[in-house]
């Protein structure tokens, strides 16, 4: 298991290296960079003439290195991750961009899990009963919930969700992890209690279309194994349906799904994005998107970077899960 987990982890550093190389290029496409958005702020709102705006601009490029070709801002910036551990510098933060990860990434994490364990949980739960009542009355608004959740765009459901939280119910600190009075408190079970009463909007956006996922491919994995030999020569012994349900159906159902839970990951972090942008709650997603609008691109950067490892990171946790609870699984 050890080589195994080591192998794994040596094959993901060239594919994270070829991630970052595809990302930083990507960001780097649309033209201008963030002199060019300081150039404009010089010119329309501290009213200095063009001249004098664009050589304060280029100043500033030949400053950060924004006059670099590409391949050698990237080497400068991959060079200072793996020797230094530093990220970069953020123009528009003024800020190491480690820093600024360090300080959001639990955030984010904390939504993308939670919605995460309860899509999963609420997921298979709803497939399981489907399975075993198909065809039924429960069966069919099941289905009918899950196509609605995977096709229900998930910015439009937060915007929704704004409206009726600020417009119609006043809900106040919307777009905070706390309550002004616990920003600086210890954790403890009301500040817990707070975050959740704060966050659980997004944790539902992030999480309404993983259930339905996960309910889809619980359902068809379930449905398979009803039908597979070994169900029937267990129902054949004379077991009660809910024994053979429960120890012979349902735990080789669910291997599909630890393996597909590697790749719904990014999924739930997708949702996370789309809905804390929304809302602008301060986890990475709005810094990321602030990022993208004002080219700072050691921030965008950093991001993808950190996104790709917890997607492989994700893949090799399933991975390793699947062959602890499966002993055909070859790990050679």
């Amino acid at each position: 298991m050890i080589n195994y987990i080591l192998r794994r982890i040596l094959i993901s550093i060239p594919l994270l290296i070829g991630i970052s190389i595809v990302s930083f290029v990507i960001i780097q496409l649309p033209p201008g960079d963030f002199a060019s958005a300081y150039q404009s702020y010089l010119m329309n709102q501290a009213n200095l003439p063009a001249e004098e705006a664009e050589k304060a601009a280029n100043e500033y490029r030949k400053t950060y290195g924004l006059d670099r070709p590409v391949y050698e801002q990237y080497y400068r910036w991959i060079k200072g991750i793996v020797t230094e551990g530093k990220f970069g510098y953020s123009f528009a933060y003024k800020q190491d961009v480690g820093e600024l990860i360090a300080e959001r990434l639990p955030r984010t994490l904390f939504l993308a899990t939670a919605a995460h364990l309860i899509s999963t949980l609420f997921g298979v739960v709803i497939g399981i009963y489907s399975a075993t009542h198909k065809y039924s009355l429960g069966d069919n608004l099941s289905t009918v919930f899950a196509f609605i959740g995977t096709a229900a765009p998930r910015f439009f459901l937060a915007i929704i969700l704004v409206y009726l939280l600020v417009i119609r119910w006043k809900v106040p600190y919307v777009n905070r992890f706390t309550s002004p009075i616990y920003s600086f408190a210890p954790m403890s079970w009301a500040k817990f209690v707070d975050i959740l009463l704060h966050t659980w909007p997004v944790i539902a956006i992030a999480g309404f279309g993983g259930i339905a996922r996960n309910m889809r491919v619980m359902r068809g994995n379930l449905l398979d194994v009803l039908n597979a030999q070994y169900v029937t020569t267990a129902r054949s012994k004379g077991l009660r349906e809910n024994k053979v349900i429960n120890k012979h159906a349902v735990p080789n159902a669910l291997h599909p799904i630890i393996m597909y839970q590697g790749t719904v990951l990014p999924y739930m972090l997708q949702g996370e994005l789309e809905a804390a942008i929304v809302l602008n709650m301060p986890s990475l997603a709005p810094m990321f998107y602030n990022s993208l609008v004002s080219q700072d691109i050691y921030v965008s950067g950093g991001f993808l970077l950190v996104y790709s490892v917890l997607l492989i990171a994700g893949n090799l946790i399933a991975d390793i899960v699947l062959a602890l609870v499966d002993p055909r699984i070859k790990l050679n």
